[in-house]
């Protein structure tokens, strides 16, 4: 179970937009933004967040270019604003192996990934995945 939980930072960058209802850059109403935007220069590696199956590869509306990864036990990650994705639908993936590379594709202002964690249909906070996986990935290593 472990290795398909989401954990640790997907990309070295500093954290830019966090979960939850903000200003939209592009609107400038008040919206929910269903994941952490991690910015980073383009063409930095994205790493999967744990073990699994990519089950999407395209782009997708202002997200641009994504890839999605299911972790089994109800988990998934995605990611997006990709400049280049490197794995296929159907690949497995190892927590760590490098996915793609950030980019500005679709509705971004600037380089960044947005990364997302569901559990089922629902996103959840990343952030949270995020902080245990520094703190467990540290001692377990």
């Amino acid at each position: 179970l472990l290795a398909h939980t989401p954990l640790g930072f997907p990309v070295r960058g500093w954290i830019t937009s966090p979960y939850g209802y903000r200003r939209s850059p592009f609107t400038g109403r008040r919206e929910f933004h269903e994941g952490i935007d991690i910015a980073a220069p383009v063409g930095a590696s994205i790493r999967a967040a744990a073990d699994g199956v990519v089950v999407f590869v395209g782009i997708n509306g202002g997200y641009g270019k994504m890839v999605v990864v299911d972790h089994g036990y109800g988990y998934s990650t995605a990611y997006g604003h990709c400049r280049k994705i490197l794995v296929r639908v159907g690949q497995k993936v190892k927590r760590g192996q490098v996915i793609a590379t950030v980019g500005n594709t679709g509705r971004s202002t600037a380089p960044h990934l947005h990364y997302e964690v569901r559990v089922g249909k629902v996103a959840v906070n990343p952030y949270y995945y995020m902080k245990l996986g520094r703190t467990f990935l540290a001692y377990r290593n």
